[in-house]
C-alpha cells in the first residue's frame, strides 16, 4: 500500500501507521509531502532513530520542503532508485529528488520539492535555513525535460508548495520569493496529465478539487 502524507517536521508519532491500520509492512511504502525534518539538526539523536526506523519493515520517502538541512541531506549517496534519483538516507529511507520520475507499485510519481521559508528572519543561513530551499534553474530544466519525456503524464505529482492558483484559492497570497517556484508548478497542473497532485507546505488538510489536496496531519492511501 501506498500512503501520503503532509509535514512531519521530526515529529516521530508521525511515523506510525495509518488510522485502521495495526502496523507497517514490507509492501507498505509513507510518503511525505516535504518538511520531513528528521535529518534537520543532523546529530546523535537523529541519527539514531534514522537507524531504528531501518530496522522497520516499510519504506519511508519524502521529497524536500523549506525546513530542510540540504546541507546534511546532500552528503548522502545520489542512486538511482525505482527511475528516479534519490538520496539514499537509510535502505529503506530516500529523499525524492526534484524534476524526478518514479515508479512505486506500478504508479507513476513525478516529484519537485521546494519552498521558500517566510520566517527565515528568526533562522541563521546554514544552520537553521538553507538556499537550497528553492529550485535552481539546472531543477527547472532537469524537471521540464523529465516530463516531456514522460508526454507530460503522471499518475501522481507530489510537491511542498502548490501551484500559485491553489495559495491564492486558499487565502495565501504567493510570497515573491516563491513566485517562481508556484508560477512552475502552475504551469505544470494546466499542461499535464495527472490522476491526482499532493502537497503539504500550508499546514493544513484541505481537498481544493478532485485532483488537488493539501495535507499536514492527513494521512492518504492511494493503493
Amino acid at each position: 500500500m501506498i500512503y501520503i502524507t503532509g509535514d512531519t517536521h521530526g515529529e516521530r508519532a508521525r511515523l506510525q501507521p495509518a488510522p485502521g491500520k495495526d502496523d507497517w509492512t514490507a509492501d507498505d511504502v509513507l510518503i511525505v509531502c516535504g518538511d520531513f525534518g528528521f535529518i534537520f539538526d543532523d546529530n546523535a539523536e537523529e541519527n539514531s532513530f534514522l537507524d531504528e526506523t531501518e530496522k522497520r519493515p516499510f519504506t519511508l520517502c519524502f521529497v524536500d520542503g523549506n525546513h530542510e538541512n540540504f546541507a546534511a541531506i546532500g552528503r548522502y549517496p545520489v542512486e538511482e532508485w525505482n527511475g528516479g534519483k534519490a538520496h539514499r538516507i537509510r535502505n529503506n529511507v530516500f529523499h525524492l529528488m526534484r524534476g524526478q520520475f518514479f515508479t512505486i507499485q506500478g504508479y507513476s510519481f513525478f516529484t519537485f520539492g521546494g519552498g521558500y521559508s517566510i520566517d527565515r528572519y528568526m533562522r541563521r543561513k546554514n544552520v537553521s535555513y538553507w538556499d537550497e530551499e528553492l529550485p535552481s534553474d539546472a531543477e527547472y530544466k532537469e524537471a521540464i525535460a523529465a516530463l516531456r519525456a514522460h508526454d507530460m503524464k503522471a499518475d501522481y505529482i507530489l510537491t511542498h508548495t502548490a501551484p500559485k492558483e491553489m495559495a491564492l484559492r486558499m487565502g495565501y497570497n504567493p510570497d515573491p520569493h516563491e513566485w517562481q517556484l508556484e508560477g512552475f508548478l502552475e504551469w505544470i497542473m494546466y499542461e499535464a496529465e495527472y490522476k491526482h497532485w499532493y502537497c503539504g507546505h500550508w499546514h493544513q488538510d484541505m481537498e481544493m478539487s478532485d485532483k488537488f489536496t493539501v495535507l499536514y496531519f492527513d494521512t492518504v492511501c492511494i493503493q
